[in-house]
């Protein structure tokens, strides 16, 4: 029986999310409705997808009793209110990353879900991907031995985009594109808690990040640097170093489909889409979506590619990364 989808938003991510499920079996996942606050947004997307329901609100689409899962496409100061909607009327929900504005909003949203005995996850598509899954094997394995350093750029410029510069939709490199980076390190060093963390930065003039550098250290002096920035291009690779050798995962680090392991390269082709995307390797949000359906399919009420304690870690490194940088947001005070 396929996973029934409901997506809440109508926008650019939406669409990609819907042109990756395209690429998956049909008897396994289908959408079923899609939501917006605005009903002719709905109705417009429903006919370009093919989708059988639009509805004008979210309120409307967290009382259908035919879907299986919510997944969450709105904006991501949105995430905390239209979540917990979906959470409290009992419904599972795949949140767009990031989770949430801070980590008070993280652990609100976590505590719902255990509260309501539903599925609750993350949208970090990386930890789904199949050079992801390679390199968490190959770590597990110790082929490259002990890690001792690993670092994570990204970097694009982004500056002419209001969601990545106006604090009211939650602008900042580190909340967009940064979490990608610190993510990667958590999964390196299997959601281990940082002994310490260094972080400096610029902020644009609306009081968000433009670029910051992150320093983490972890238990048995292994360190880990992150750098990403909204204003210009960056190697966006991430490489990690042990002590009988390297994995280095090119550009785009954070959706891939290469990984060099000791200089040999191995390719993971991704599937041709069969309409234009907004966004690189779109068709990989295939594999969250596999993941997410694994787990319903298990009764399971978070994915251990992306738990939810690891969530909540990511987000208070955030909170801390913010705070040294000088990065304040009105959900903050809240």
């Amino acid at each position: 029986m396929a996973t029934r989808w409901g997506l809440c938003g109508a926008g650019k991510i939406s669409h990609d999310f819907t042109v990756a499920m395209k690429t998956l079996p049909a008897g396994n996942h289908k959408i079923v409705a899609v939501a917006s606050r605005i009903l002719q947004n709905a109705e417009e997307f429903a006919k370009k997808h093919s989708i059988p329901t639009a509805y004008g609100s979210y309120e409307e689409m967290a009382k259908d009793p035919e879907i299986d899962i919510i997944y969450l496409g709105v904006l991501h100061t949105q995430h905390l209110r239209v979540g917990l909607l979906f959470l409290q009327a009992k419904r599972n929900v795949l949140c767009e990353k990031p989770f949430a504005m801070n980590s008070r909003e993280v652990k609100q949203l976590i505590a719902s879900a255990r509260e309501n005995n539903v599925f609750l996850m993350e949208g970090i598509w990386s930890r789904c991907f199949p050079v992801h899954v390679e390199v968490c094997r190959l770590l597990a394995e110790d082929t490259v031995g002990e890690v001792k350093m690993v670092k994570a750029y990204f970097g694009s410029p982004m500056l002419h985009i209001p969601r990545a510069v106006e604090k009211e939709l939650g602008g900042g490199a580190l909340l967009d594109i940064g979490v990608y980076c610190l993510q990667f390190v958590l999964m390196v060093f299997r959601g281990e808690r940082p002994e310490s963390l260094h972080a400096t930065g610029v902020r644009l003039e609306t009081g968000v990040d433009e670029s910051m550098v992150v320093v983490l250290k972890f238990s048995r002096n292994r360190m880990a640097i992150c750098g990403f920035s909204n204003s210009v291009a960056l190697p966006n690779d991430a490489t990690i170093s042990g002590t009988k050798g390297t994995i280095m995962v090119p550009s785009p680090m954070w959706c891939p489909n290469r990984l060099v392991l000791n200089g040999q390269e191995s390719q993971y082709p991704l599937p041709e889409p069969s309409m234009p995307l907004h966004y690189t390797n779109s068709t990989g949000l295939r594999y969250e979506a596999e993941e997410v359906r694994q787990c319903l399919l298990k009764g399971l009420k978070e994915s251990s590619r992306m738990s939810l304690d690891e969530s909540s870690l990511l987000s208070e490194i955030m909170d801390e990364a913010r705070r040294q940088v000088g990065v304040v947001f009105p959900q903050d005070s809240e």
